[in-house]
């Protein structure tokens, strides 16, 4: 039986409990047919004050991510869809494709990760140099700055916002984000990435691509660009950058 809803496509996400920004943003960006369905990671210490906190959110996040991709199959998705990024940048492109074969194996399911989105994005825009943004601390930050680097594009600048705990990071406000936009452009940027799915620049992103003529990748808007296209849905959504509306 075909599901009444998600007559396309229905896709299990899975997010960070402490996330308040990637189920909200995945929803406005939905399109007919398509359901997404999110099962948390439960996160019991969302400190994020320096690198050694941060790291251990990683380590949360391994230890429970299994147990909410089990949960999430048990309404039988079509597709795995990552709402977390910093786990699909850590460790450069081994580490990325390591934890894509890890959900593979637990779910028998493609997914679609931030870290891949974003790599697909920039090649198809042509970009080499890119100016970045994230919520991270300086750890996290290196391990974009690694990922980056290693499929062949050179980061330029990067803007870490060191927000001290994991819900903080949707505390971030437009002006905050249009201010690190700007202070990682520059005339030999050809594209800016934002990292981290609990930042809400999805609305800024699709408003800076036009003050600046050049694209400007919001990191949920491009998972779920890669989801959609990866199924062989090219519906056209407005209001979230070029990628989803014209690619």
């Amino acid at each position: 039986m075909t599901d009444a809803l998600g007559w396309r496509r229905k896709f299990g996400v899975i997010a960070p409990s402490t996330n308040t920004i990637v189920e909200p943003d995945f929803y406005a960006m939905t399109v007919p047919g398509v359901t997404s369905h999110f099962s948390r990671i439960h996160i019991r210490n969302q400190d994020l004050s320096d690198d050694a906190n941060f790291e251990n959110l990683l380590v949360q996040i391994r230890g429970e991510i299994g147990s909410a991709c089990e949960r999430v199959l048990t309404c039988e998705p079509d597709y795995m869809v990552m709402g977390m990024s910093a786990e699909t940048f850590w460790g450069g492109v081994e580490g990325n494709r390591e934890f894509v074969a890890q959900i593979k194996g637990i779910t028998g399911l493609e997914v679609a990760t931030g870290a891949e989105a974003c790599e697909r994005a920039l090649k198809l825009y042509g970009a080499r140099k890119i100016g970045v943004v994230t919520p991270y601390q300086p750890v996290g930050d290196a391990n974009v700055v690694r990922f980056f680097g290693e499929i062949g594009f050179e980061v330029t600048a990067i803007e870490g916002l060191k927000c001290p705990t994991a819900v903080s990071i949707a505390h971030v406000t437009e002006d905050e984000l249009r201010a690190a936009i700007l202070s990682v452009n520059g005339p030999d940027v050809d594209a800016i990435v934002q990292c981290g799915t609990n930042l809400s620049m999805v609305r800024l992103a699709d408003e800076a691509e036009r003050w600046l003529g050049k694209p400007v990748i919001a990191i949920n808007a491009a998972t779920w660009w890669m989801a959609l296209r990866e199924n062989g849905i090219k519906d056209k959504v407005f209001g979230a950058g070029s990628l989803l509306r014209d690619y």
